[in-house]
């Protein structure tokens, strides 16, 4: 339910995209105008000639270098302060599911009795149940990692921009990495609810089995 309600708020539902976009604090600067007058480069001293020739090379059509990023000069580019505020609302929850799964797993695990012959039908859906809160556990630590390459990626694409301010597409990408990571963080949320509820009916269905993989009278025998 707690999910549930989480996932209605306004954070999470409804929202618009492009309320994720942020300003990169990247400036444009203004274009570099060479001299193509090529014809005059005869009249030149040779030194001179030599220098717009490296220019046109560097930075004219044969080939692009990019800008020198030393610093910018309005400052750090920040972070997407509307993601990062859901990534603070949204990683204690996949903490959360972590540890449940991994207490969960060792209650289960501490269940299992010792290997016999016979009678493991019980044992088989404690470790099938097992197997399962293990899969959660692994997705949880997944997630983190996903939360962590999104800013490794955003990072590098702005990295770009500011090496390339003049390319639009490197701007767009930015805009459009923040959009897939706001997706991204809502499957999460989903993804939580989901597994919790996945655990919950598979524990309760099978509780007898998995506190009592074998029967009173089986045990008698042996």
């Amino acid at each position: 339910m707690q999910l549930n309600d989480l996932l209605e708020t306004p954070a999470f539902c409804n929202r618009n995209l492009s309320e994720i976009h942020q300003e990169l604090n990247v400036p444009v600067p203004d274009p570099i105008i060479f001299n193509n007058k090529l014809d005059n480069s005869l009249d030149s001293p040779p030194l001179k000639k030599t220098k717009l020739e490296d220019g046109i090379s560097k930075y004219g059509c044969e080939g692009v270098g990019g800008t020198r990023v030393l610093l910018l000069p309005t400052g750090i580019v920040p972070c997407n302060k509307a993601l990062c505020e859901l990534i603070n609302i949204v990683k204690p929850h996949i903490r959360q599911l972590v540890e449940d799964a991994n207490l969960v797993k060792m209650w289960i695990s501490y269940m299992i009795p010792k290997i016999e012959d016979g009678n493991n039908f019980g044992v088989s859906i404690q470790e099938e149940t097992l197997a399962e809160v293990t899969s959660v556990e692994s997705e949880g630590a997944v997630f983190f990692d996903q939360i962590s390459r999104y800013f490794i990626s955003r990072g590098k694409v702005v990295s770009k921009v500011a090496k390339y301010p003049h390319i639009e597409d490197y701007r767009r990408s930015v805009s459009e990495l923040d959009e897939k990571q706001y997706l991204s963080l809502w499957l999460v949320m989903c993804e939580i609810r989901n597994r919790y509820c996945t655990l919950h009916d598979l524990v309760v269905k099978n509780l007898e089995k998995i506190k009592k993989p074998r029967s009173e009278n089986a045990q008698a025998l042996y």
